[in-house]
């Protein structure tokens, strides 16, 4: 039987005060279920006066069972992060075009979330991934990534040299721009742009894909989701690591980064119909 949902919490695009109209008006919507509508803190200083009640966003996963998002998938990377550790299922809504992540469109709203309150949905578990990164033997750094964990040479220019590790089994040593650890939502981003296959996200594995590798040897690995990643900085003028392009953490020579599956996967929600390859046929002009 499916969930019905009683307390949602909605969240809007950060820094964008247009959605506060179609906000409230899907607000109204939901009150009229019957829903418990919470709205979050940075969502509702676009809006002014604001009926519901308004809660950090950690407090919204604690309460809520349904999050709706509204912006594009870039919200979505962020609020999948931090929602992670709370069972809370995630409906993306697109403002423009649809998404990789945010499939619904603001036009087909109301229609399709008050299917979904119906328990007309399809459900998918998306796997993320848990980095830290140490200095000697001290973590000075830890975070989630829902995309991937891209360890980059920097801005000045020359390569970053590294030695990769799998389940403490050395690899090899690189030289190139970097190299991205992408989990299979992430397989769609910077990991498709730099020569990785595409992976469907009910698969639970992570890929490694170096970037403009030195030599021609080096291709794509596809991991275990079991598998610990280990990168050792050897050398870079400014090397340096993102998590889904949201944060990052400047390295040194020496630093190692550790990348495992987190031991949570987030839950997101779909119309009935919904297809990752007609969603991929859109996305990348497969059909044109």
């Amino acid at each position: 039987m499916k969930k019905s949902f009683k307390t949602i919490a909605l969240i809007g695009k950060y820094k964008s005060p247009e959605i506060a109209g179609p906000l409230l008006e899907l607000a109204r919507f939901l009150r009229e279920r019957d829903v418990e509508v919470l709205l979050d803190r940075l969502t509702a200083s676009h809006i002014g006066d604001c009926p519901y009640p308004v809660l950090a966003l950690e407090e919204l996963g604690a309460r809520a069972d349904l999050a709706i998002v509204l912006g594009g998938d870039g919200t979505m990377l962020n609020i999948a992060r931090t929602f992670a550790p709370y069972d809370v299922a995630l409906v993306g809504v697109n403002q423009g075009r649809l998404g990789f992540l945010t499939d619904i469109s603001l036009d087909t709203m109301f229609e399709t979330i008050g299917a979904m309150l119906d328990g007309k949905y399809v459900t998918e578990d998306r796997m993320l991934l848990a980095a830290e990164i140490y200095s000697g033997k001290e973590r000075v750094f830890d975070v989630l990534a829902f995309n991937d964990v891209v360890i980059s040479k920097g801005v000045r220019g020359s390569m970053i040299e590294f030695e990769l590790h799998i389940d403490g089994e050395a690899i090899y040593t690189q030289r190139s721009d970097g190299l991205i650890v992408a989990t299979p939502t992430g397989s769609t981003a910077y990991a498709l742009s730099a020569g990785g296959p595409i992976v469907h996200p009910s698969l639970r594995v992570m890929t490694l894909v170096p970037v403009c590798p030195h030599t021609l040897s080096n291709r794509p690995i596809v991991l275990s989701r079991d598998c610990t990643v280990e990168v050792v900085v050897h050398s870079a003028d400014d090397p340096r690591a993102h998590f889904d392009s949201h944060s990052h953490f400047d390295l040194r020579e020496g630093d190692r980064i550790v990348v495992r599956r987190y031991s949570h996967d987030i839950r997101l929600l779909h119309p009935l119909g919904h297809s990752y390859y007609a969603m991929l046929r859109q996305k990348l002009k497969w059909n044109r």
